[in-house]
């Protein structure tokens, strides 16, 4: 079992301290500099109250993102399944005259 490391991650001024797997430092450290630069695009963008409605606005950005790209796998899924079918159909009706 590999040994656990201690990280901080700085997000919207407060910091986080982390017990994380090695293997997951990259991701969570481009994950954070990630919603800092939307954080910092939203408050210059946007008359904003507080860091908690930039944090939710950079929240809804990346959920979103997640659950546009489940969707377009799905229909990407369907419009492939949808030509295999269409040429099997094709293969067996070939197949189907000899």
């Amino acid at each position: 079992m590999s040994e656990k490391l201690k990280i901080k991650l700085s997000i919207a001024d407060r910091v986080y301290p982390l017990t994380i797997d090695p293997s997951q430092e990259e991701g969570l450290r481009k994950a954070a500099k990630n919603i800092e630069q939307l954080a910092k695009k939203f408050e210059q963008s946007y008359a904003v109250r507080d860091k908690q409605d930039v944090l939710a606005m950079c929240a809804l950005q990346f959920a979103s993102k997640i659950e546009q790209k489940g969707i377009d796998q799905k229909e990407g899924s369907k419009e492939a399944e949808e030509r295999l079918k269409a040429l099997s159909d094709l293969v067996n009706s070939k197949l189907a005259i000899k």
